[in-house]
């Protein structure tokens, strides 16, 4: 199997790079299609998949672009395709509205598993009372579609005007909000019957946009360590050539082409609906995560003290990862989702 990009991704690739290099943000990139890449043609989209979407995010972390282009433009973008919300996916083509998801709640494990969030109806209207501690761009999105439980099992509900409270973030290209719902009146969407399947899929989908987002940050805080290592001289000789440095450096290069390599292939096998899919989102969900703190864990490292400031960015990129791997589950739970697989088949 070729997982080289083709001639027209490796183009998308360089368009993003210039775009985040000379300080433009998601306005630029809609105005050149690439925030509607993954909403379908017939509703005015690129019609593209994951694979497409792979080298713009990982060009994005590369850069730790601020913006809200991973929460509108491919979690919200993903959640309404799977659930054929064709209003959503028409606004969000046209640029006049940006959306973002809720779904992770207190606790830890199945992030759909622990959905507590209640919707009921009353004189007609539905009503939903829940709290999501951590939405990304829940400050200042359009809409937010949120998961909740009601008679009928697992419903989708469109919440207008979100307006979270902005909470700390670790990482400061990615704002986070808090959701709290008490009896907020929403908007019932998507297909008839128990939508946790969907979810189930929009969580897998989102997680290996994640996953992509971490292999350009883990490259660049890969590139930024041997670039230090090369230049620091330590008694009259660059630190480089100590063979603990380059056991570091080599780690780190390992690590990142594994990420690389299972990030591409669970972005294929959602594309192609391969039998594996789930197992590739876990897989890649499990490891790519550890993987990019343990790598932007080290090039802070390799830098020493100075890794620390804020002139330098290896630490940005730490705390992107840290963060990363609290979104749709965390590290250990795809792991143990992956165990229960592969052991259930």
């Amino acid at each position: 199997m070729d997982f080289t990009f083709s001639d027209e991704q490796d183009e998308l690739r360089r368009s993003v790079r210039g775009v985040v290099e000379r300080g433009g943000g998601f306005d630029e990139l809609a105005e050149l299609g690439i925030a509607s890449l993954l909403v379908p043609e017939e509703h005015g989209g690129g019609g593209a998949g994951l694979v497409d979407m792979v080298p713009v995010l990982e060009e994005l972390g590369r850069a730790l672009t601020p913006g809200p282009f991973t929460s509108s433009a491919v979690f919200a973008t993903v959640a309404a395709k799977h659930l054929g919300l064709d209003a959503q996916l028409t606004s969000l083509a046209s640029g006049t509205t940006k959306g973002t998801i809720a779904v992770d709640e207190q606790g830890h494990g199945d992030p759909i598993e622990r959905v507590r969030t209640r919707a009921n109806r009353k004189a007609g209207r539905w009503y939903v009372t829940g709290t999501f501690p951590v939405v990304p761009d829940g400050d200042r999105a359009d809409w937010c579609l949120v998961p909740a439980r009601t008679q009928f099992g697992l419903q989708t509900f469109l919440v207008e005007a979100p307006r979270g409270t902005p909470v700390e973030s670790w990482d400061a290209a990615r704002p986070l909000a808090r959701l709290e719902l008490d009896e907020r009146a929403v908007e019932p969407v998507g297909p008839d019957g128990d939508h946790t399947p969907a979810w189930r899929r929009i969580v897998d989908d989102c997680t290996v946009a994640v996953c992509a987002e971490l292999i350009g940050s883990m490259e660049r805080a890969n590139l930024l360590a041997v670039e230090y290592a090369k230049a620091r001289v330590q008694f009259d000789r660059p630190i480089a050539t100590f063979q603990v440095i380059k056991h570091k450096l080599a780690d780190c290069l390992h690590r990142l082409e594994l990420s690389r390599v299972g990030t591409h292939y669970a972005a294929w096998a959602s594309d192609a609906d391969a039998p594996d899919r789930a197992h590739a989102a876990a897989m890649a969900g499990g490891y790519v995560a550890e993987s990019a703190v343990f790598v932007t864990g080290e090039c802070i490292q390799v830098h020493g003290g100075v890794g620390f400031s804020w002139d330098c960015e290896a630490h940005r990129h730490y705390r992107k990862a840290k963060q990363a791997d609290l979104l749709l589950g965390a590290q250990g739970w795809h792991r143990a989702r992956l165990a229960d697989l592969v052991l259930t088949a």
